[in-house]
């Protein structure tokens, strides 16, 4: 028998799935490596609980709940979408690196490298969310939901903090280097997280930020997670089929960041890939 034959046969599906899994191993080993990006990761949302409960927690009133109750779903949504910026920052530098060309010398699929950086965001954003909890149990954050409910909360968190990945690696390939991503990623994040209703009901923004707000993807997350944890209390829902649909609207959401997305990056790593 002649040693090639011995050799074992990768269909298509296996080698992508391979490659993928190896580039994701690769990731989360320089986030071992490198633990203060874990720390600076999960620092800022701490400090967001603990500003907005501990210190403007006294001043800002919601009908129908406590305000830390009301507060951490939304600290859940900025943490996951906030999170998912690694995406974007990590792809700008394994270009000005040039470990986009080592991959490229390589006998692998290029969609694994893509995959292998929302992968690795996903654990990260996992991680992240445990510390959060943590943090919402210590100043009194409780889950008032079944653990069903609660296990879906979280799934939901993560599965758009997934597909958010893709949109900031998609604008991690097309800045001109790191040092802009943050910038450019901050004119999406910021409109998105805080027009919303993560920190306030969104009846108490001004006529245009409250129609905006209502109709943000992050607002419905935020309250499909309220919900979820049993946070809602007897707050009034915004009569908005977004308000008022908010797991269905979180799921077209996710459906077309990942349809529309997901192609694109893999069109414009190809194209980079073929300089």
């Amino acid at each position: 028998m002649s040693a090639a034959s011995t050799l074992p046969t990768w269909n298509p599906l296996t080698m992508w799935y391979s490659d993928g899994w190896t580039v994701t191993k690769r990731n989360l080993t320089k986030i071992k490596r490198s633990p203060d990006m874990l720390v600076f990761a999960v620092i800022q949302p701490i400090m967001f609980v603990l500003l907005f409960s501990q210190v403007y927690g006294g001043a800002i009133q919601v009908q129908g709940t406590d305000y830390t109750q009301f507060l951490m779903a939304g600290i859940f949504a900025q943490t996951v979408v906030f999170g998912s910026t690694f995406s974007g920052s990590a792809m700008a530098q394994d270009l000005k690196e040039g470990i986009i060309d080592r991959f490229r010398s390589l006998p692998m699929s290029g969609s694994a490298v893509l995959i292998g950086r929302t992968n690795s965001d996903l654990a990260l954003n996992t991680i992240s969310m445990v510390i959060m909890m943590l943090t919402g149990l210590a100043v009194g954050w409780r889950v008032n939901s079944s653990f069903p409910e609660f296990m879906a909360g979280i799934g939901l968190l993560l599965l758009f903090s997934y597909s958010f990945s893709w949109v900031m690696a998609l604008l991690g390939m097309m800045v001109t280097s790191p040092e802009v991503i943050n910038n450019a990623s901050f004119l999406i994040l910021f409109p998105l997280t805080f027009i919303s209703n993560a920190f306030v009901p969104s009846d108490t923004l001004p006529e245009p930020l409250r129609t905006f707000a209502e109709w943000n993807p992050v607002s419905s997350l935020v309250q499909a997670a309220r919900e979820l944890f049993g946070n809602v209390g007897t707050a009034p829902v915004p009569d908005v089929w977004t308000m008022q649909h908010p797991f269905a609207t979180v799921l077209i959401g996710i459906s077309v960041m990942l349809v529309v997305f997901v192609p694109l990056c893999i069109r414009k790593f190809a194209s980079i890939s073929s300089r």
